[in-house]
């Protein structure tokens, strides 16, 4: 194991060791919570003897993400038994469940803006972040972005980033206040080699939005079939505690639109290993769409067309903000 995850698995197991010796002095029966202050103990001792993040079963390395989910893991994946996979398995599919449950609302309309959106996980959970904070008057609070890592540490990272927006958007905070303070958090409770990419903006009712892009695939802006990119103007959430982000104002008019992607769309690959590129991601806008579920449905027929039978590389996530003609904003509603 590096010296950086040594560290992290370390503080994580001294935590858990305080937590459970509280634990055993407050409970009667302590039989099972005994068994595992001596599994913390053990572990404690190999990251103290060097030998921490070993299979006990073919002495190979561990999986890292695995460990950081879980500093307790002894055994690697292939010499799991039977039962222990198939446990491991419904937990996989629960944090599934789970991810899928922390989503935003699929064809979301309210105060003039339409919102919807394709996520597709690579694998059972994702790394990729996607969420929409309806806070009334104040606007829409949407946030697209793409933890580093993948497998179950990325998603319990996007998990992390999740809670942290959901909190701070209720406090009021301005929005490069509110990046701010969510890196610092995220920088100061992840691993140094631990990030986020992430486009975070407030729509407002008269067609205003507020942007930032800390390190994110340009978001792209549609005005009559047309599309200029966003640049990223910021490091990546998280990278150090102390950044500073800067916020670009924006007026988007009816029909008019901004679509931000994961590097899973820009990245894709057909079985030939062409990448879907972002030149063919522009080219589709200029096909005549009504409203943002008529963007998304054409980018998943083109996605499935394009990538054939070829393995999924990375998870996909598509999200379209479009503003609604005057005409049509009657109907304001959650569906």
């Amino acid at each position: 194991m590096g010296t950086v995850i040594d560290g992290f698995v370390r503080q994580q197991l001294l935590n858990r060791r305080i937590k459970l010796e509280q634990a055993v002095m407050e409970s009667d029966g302590a039989g099972h919570l005994y068994r595992l202050l001596q599994e913390v103990d053990s572990a404690l001792g190999k990251v103290q003897d060097g030998c921490y993040g070993i299979c006990e079963v073919c002495h190979e390395p561990l999986e890292a993400d695995r460990l950081i989910a879980d500093p307790l893991v002894r055994i690697c994946l292939d010499h799991l038994s039977k039962r222990e996979r198939s446990a491991l398995e419904q937990d996989l599919e629960l944090a599934a469940r789970v991810q899928r449950g922390l989503l935003p609302p699929q064809n979301f309309l309210r105060g003039g803006w339409h919102i919807s959106y394709h996520y597709e996980p690579a694998g059972l959970v994702s790394g990729d972040y996607c969420d929409v904070i309806d806070c009334g008057d104040a606007g829409l609070y949407f946030a697209v972005g793409d933890v580093s890592g993948k497998g179950v540490a990325a998603s319990m990272l996007m998990a992390h980033l999740h809670a942290m927006f959901r909190a701070l958007t209720s406090v009021g905070l301005s929005l490069k206040t509110m990046l701010e303070h969510a890196s610092r958090v995220f920088s100061e409770s992840t691993l140094p080699s631990q990030y986020a990419t992430l486009v975070c903006g407030r729509a407002l009712p008269n067609g205003k939005v507020e942007i930032c892009n800390a390190g994110h695939p340009s978001p792209l802006i549609v005005r009559d079939g047309e599309a200029f990119c966003l640049d990223s103007t910021n490091l990546p959430v998280g990278m150090f505690s102390n950044e500073e982000f800067s916020v670009n104002d924006l007026q988007l008019e009816g029909g008019q639109s901004m679509i931000i992607y994961s590097d899973g769309v820009s990245e894709m690959t057909d079985a030939s290993g062409l990448e879907y590129g972002t030149d063919r991601l522009q080219r589709l806008i200029q096909m005549k769409h009504t409203d943002s579920s008529g963007l998304i449905a054409t980018y998943r027929k083109d996605f499935a067309e394009f990538r054939g039978d070829a393995e999924k590389r990375d998870d996909v996530t598509l999200f379209v903000l479009n503003r609604v003609a005057k005409s049509s904003q009657s109907g304001t509603s959650l569906a």
